[in-house]
């Protein structure tokens, strides 16, 4: 490995291989806030009813699709490891954002989402496994917020470039779907440099060891530490159903956001196209700012606990704004701003980093790739109502989004980790002692 002896400072190398990992998160955000600002263009070319537009956002990468990805992908990086999925499945994701670069039609433009999702589902257990066992031991928090401005990012040059080309209609819509593919194939290049995280080589190095010895040999249970049977035990079962619980309910909110928030901005608060999109790529900006200045500086340092409670609060009360008051411009700009600065050192941040840290190396994969799935697919399912909720009126929309962003804070506070400090190594050894 690449990190230094001490476990305090990062090479040039190992911020390299956090970016081509972390832009896995790009080509993610992306590709939703590429949908989400889309969505107008294609509804008034297309006729496109709003339970179609559920549907769109359903099957896409925001949810369902993803959510697949993530749990086939997550499996074989476990299995086969991190480097042949998440290099390969970028030609996969480039096919399917092809479908939408040349979209005639509104089913030409579900297909697309739905091959898109299912790539950037499969990359994202592999490149946040990647992330964390290849950076500096005690800078794991500080390497993974590097992942998560690289998904903040993403919307915002989307969203810039839909702002440029706006007078280009749909041509403008299909030269950002291009970028993403042009992008996807650049990456694919670029990773074939990086090796295999060394933690997975370790780790399937002792199973084969383990399945080589005797019975009556302590090590055996190394082998059986892969198992699908070993995720669903209590232990593993128990940080899944935190996990879980945290992340999906925040992600009810983010999901929503991300991909309708430019749709609700023009359809309620009666914004324009521009401004509607200018607003979105502001928070995605307050949001790259909270993660480098809160979340990068603090996380692997002070009480991740407590972190995570003021950011929780903050999103709370940022929500209820559109719940209480009327959306007028002032009113979206203190709750976007609210929302991204919360949101930058929070829920998102703290899922990707406690899901690395909470499980074995050779289930590490397999386990985010479950959650992702079990909350992709939930989001899907809630997709499909946010259109329909939102023309019936959405102050009740709203409340029930803060009140998602309540029940998320109130689980990640109670049930926090406290892992900042420790290596992968220390925290396995943990598990096994518990095990």
């Amino acid at each position: 490995m690449t990190a230094s002896a001490d476990g305090m400072t990062s090479s040039r190398e190992d911020w390299k291989n956090t970016i081509l990992a972390g832009l896995a998160n790009y080509i993610d955000a992306g590709s939703i806030v590429a949908g989400g600002a889309a969505l107008a263009l294609w509804m008034e070319a297309y006729k496109m009813s709003n339970s179609l537009v559920g549907l769109v956002g359903a099957l896409g990468p925001n949810a369902i699709s993803a959510g697949i990805g993530a749990l086939i992908g997550g499996r074989l990086c476990d299995l086969f490891g991190r480097k042949k999925i998440y290099q390969y499945d970028m030609l996969f994701y480039a096919f399917g954002m092809a479908w939408l670069v040349f979209a005639i039609n509104p089913w030409m433009v579900v297909i697309g989402f739905f091959l898109v999702g299912l790539a950037v589902g499969a990359d994202i257990p592999a490149s946040w496994s990647m992330i964390a066992e290849m950076a500096p031991e005690k800078q794991r928090g500080k390497h993974s917020g590097v992942a998560q401005m690289l998904w903040y990012l993403g919307p915002v040059v989307v969203l810039l470039m839909f702002l440029v080309l706006e007078p280009l209609g749909l041509l403008g819509a299909r030269i950002v779907f291009a970028h993403l593919a042009l992008l996807a194939l650049g990456l694919t290049f670029l990773r074939s440099s990086m090796h295999e995280s060394q933690h997975w080589l370790d780790a399937q190095a002792a199973k084969a060891e383990a399945l080589a010895a005797p019975p009556a040999v302590a090590a055996a249970p190394v082998a059986s530490a892969a198992s699908w049977r070993t995720l669903f035990t209590r232990q593993h079962f128990g940080s899944m159903a935190f996990l879980i619980g945290m992340y999906l309910f925040w992600n009810l909110w983010a999901g929503t956001n991300g991909f309708f928030l430019p749709y609700i901005l023009r359809t309620v608060g009666n914004q324009g196209q521009s401004m509607a999109v200018l607003l979105t790529a502001m928070s995605f900006l307050v949001g790259m700012a909270s993660i480098y200045f809160v979340f990068m500086k603090l996380v692997d340092k002070v009480n991740q606990r407590t972190l995570f409670g003021i950011s929780a609060l903050i999103q709370v009360v940022g929500m209820a704004l559109f719940a209480i008051f009327p959306m007028t411009l002032p009113v979206a700009m203190l709750h976007i701003f609210l929302m991204a600065f919360g949101g930058g050192f929070g829920a998102q941040s703290f899922f990707q980093l406690w899901s690395s840290e909470m499980f074995p190396t050779l289930l590490r994969s397999t386990a985010q790739g479950v959650m992702f799935a079990v909350v992709r697919i939930t989001l899907g399912f809630w997709s499909f109502f946010v259109p329909i909720l939102s023309s019936t009126g959405f102050t009740r929309l709203a409340w029930i989004l803060t009140g998602f962003l309540a029940v998320s804070g109130l689980v990640g506070f109670i049930w926090a980790p406290r892992n900042e400090g420790k290596s992968l190594d220390e925290l396995e050894a943990a598990m096994a002692a518990k095990g």
